[in-house]
């Protein structure tokens, strides 16, 4: 069965249409966040249920959020899915609340960025079990993501059209390759960095050899 099908329009266009439904022109939407929480849609302050219908409502224009896909239910079979969430797809997606949040925790370190995506597996498995004990573990991972994110929705697609935030790591005076290496990145430093990183392959090598 194709859930894409139109003869489906009435099943699975209840939140989403069918992108090639969408409006021929896209839209612009600005996410603000606040510690990993989306606060305001386009400049109006929401509470977490006015984010939710809001971004439901835009989204669901356009035909952002359709999924269909197996996966693995928590007692072990496999099972199809399709769903419809404009607003809050799942990581499966790559479209988590548009994605927009992980594009502010760009400022976040590439450590706390990978313990972000670890819990939000781990908590996904726990909330199915009945268990939310560790929800707020990650508070202390979130409290810079903070700042402003502005998307492209267009036939089903989110993109991002910009971003910025107060405490983003990112710094274009540093992170570039045409200005004085002594007050900037300075290439050399890559070699040794590449040759530390490289003890580890060639160790594995030469056991490899002796086999």
């Amino acid at each position: 069965m194709d859930a894409s099908d139109k003869k489906f329009r009435g099943s699975f266009t209840t939140l989403s249409v069918f992108p090639e439904d969408a409006p021929d022109k896209p839209e612009f939407v600005v996410l603000d966040f606040v510690k990993g929480n989306c606060v305001a849609v386009n400049g109006k302050k929401l509470s977490p249920l006015g984010v939710m219908k809001t971004l439901n409502k835009i989204g669901g224009k356009h035909g952002v959020g359709r999924v269909d896909m197996v996966e693995n239910r928590y007692v072990g079979m496999k099972s199809r899915v399709c769903m419809k969430r404009p607003a809050a797809p799942s990581c499966t997606s790559r479209t988590g609340k548009w994605k927009a949040s992980r594009w502010t925790g760009r400022s976040c370190t590439c450590g706390t960025r990978s313990f972000r995506v670890t819990r939000a597996g781990v908590l996904r498995l726990l909330v199915r079990a009945g268990t939310v004990c560790v929800a707020g573990a990650g508070d202390e991972s979130q409290k810079n993501v903070t700042g402003t994110v502005r998307v492209k929705l267009y036939k089903g697609n989110i993109m991002v059209a910009g971003r910025k935030s107060p405490v983003s790591l990112y710094n274009p005076h540093i992170a570039t390759m045409e200005a004085d290496p002594t007050k900037a990145y300075n290439q050399d430093d890559a070699t040794g960095f590449i040759r530390l990183n490289a003890l580890r392959l060639k160790v594995a090598a030469k056991v490899q050899r002796k086999k």
